[in-house]
């Protein structure tokens, strides 16, 4: 069980760089059009997209990348305290 647990909060931590690399794309002209960044809107966009339509922008700055942050934190000690409550 703990295997389990370790793999998911490692798959985890993996997509939250995966979503800072994206939104750190931004930033750069051109980058998101490169096949990494192509790659990475692929499998980032799914996952903000409802934070997107709840969450709106403030002015230029969006600000729905860093509650989907902090949400897959929280699914990261929701994990932890789950395996606690079973072991």
């Amino acid at each position: 069980m703990a295997t389990v647990v370790g793999i998911l909060s490692q798959i985890i931590s993996l997509y939250s760089w995966a979503l800072i690399i994206y939104i750190l794309l931004s930033w750069f002209p051109n980058a998101r059009e490169s096949s990494i960044g192509q790659f990475l809107a692929r499998i980032c966009e799914p996952y903000l997209e409802p934070f997107r339509r709840f969450i709106p922008p403030l002015g230029m700055i969006d600000i729905s990348p860093i509650v989907a942050i902090f949400v897959l934190r929280f699914a990261t000690s929701g994990l932890y305290q789950l395996y606690y409550w079973v072991a």
